[in-house]
């Protein structure tokens, strides 16, 4: 086998596992199983999970679980009971307290503070969080990224299957500047329908083979919004940059699309400590 080729079993088998563990969140994931889906020994497997992801299995079965369940708390009906269970806790205490040690509130509250309307009209529209925008002028900047269907929240799998491609080809490296595009607005399109991009800025020339696309952000002015906190709270500074910022502003939307760029990873900060710049551009 060729290096060519050992490099593409390697990266199948990477995208193989990550797509396992978003998909089967709701089972009892361990090493073993997650071994014999890499086809490697479940002694090595331990070693090169760590090393590839920079954390352990449990840490983050752990992670992507609470991130659904803030999702879950602020998009759906769904009692708080049942999505403590779903998300592998016994009892709905134990969940309560880790939600709060990870999201800086227990979960009723996350969800009162995070459901209100887009517009509430009783106060007239007005958000009572203010963000910081700044204007920039930007380059023209080239991605490469890996599509993905369905509701923003779950991007994180193809940002994962990105990464993972990248390593396995050796085309990775730990400064690349992370990318979301999205193309449709989730208050007119459905769920189902959604389409998104996940994306690293690469040079031009580098070379792509599925699942890699290239993607173009055109260059110009944008306002930028600095987030930071959980992404499930992310509609509240979109809300106020919309229907607030932008009203007052004086200046006009250009027909493009808008991007995030992610200035920290969800694996090394907390979600209180998420660093989030929303593009937004203008004429």
């Amino acid at each position: 086998m060729n290096g060519d080729t050992a490099w593409a079993v390697y990266e199948t088998r990477l995208r193989r596992v990550s797509a396992h563990i978003h998909d089967h969140l709701d089972e009892d994931l361990d090493m073993d199983r997650l071994a014999d889906i890499a086809c490697l020994s479940s002694y090595h497997w331990h070693r090169i999970y760590r090393a590839i992801y920079g954390e352990t299995l449990a840490a983050t079965v752990k992670r992507l679980r609470l991130h659904r369940a803030a999702g879950e708390i602020v998009e759906t009906n769904l009692s708080v009971g049942d999505i403590a269970k779903r998300s592998g806790y016994p009892n709905v205490q134990s969940f309560n307290r880790i939600f709060r040690s990870v999201y800086g509130m227990p979960p009723a509250r996350y969800r009162k503070e995070g459901s209100h309307r887009l517009f509430d009209p009783t106060s007239h529209g007005k958000a009572s969080r203010m963000f910081d925008v700044s204007l920039r002028k930007l380059p023209e900047m080239h991605l490469v990224g890996v599509a993905h269907s369905g509701s923003y929240m779950q991007i994180g799998k193809a940002f994962e299957q990105l990464f993972g491609t990248l390593y396995a080809r050796g085309q990775g490296n730990p400064g690349m500047r992370m990318i979301g595009v999205y193309l449709d607005d989730p208050d007119i399109v459905a769920t189902d329908k959604l389409r998104s991009y996940a994306c690293v800025a690469a040079d031009a020339g580098l070379s792509l083979a599925a699942p890699l696309e290239s993607k173009e952000i055109d260059g110009g002015d944008y306002a930028v919004l600095r987030h930071k906190g959980p992404y499930a709270e992310m509609h509240k500074a979109y809300a106020w940059l919309y229907g607030e910022w932008l009203p007052k502003s004086g200046r006009r939307l250009r027909e493009t699309v808008m991007f995030e760029e992610y200035l920290n990873n969800p694996r090394d900060v907390p979600p209180t400590e998420l660093l989030t710049e929303i593009n937004l551009p203008l004429v």
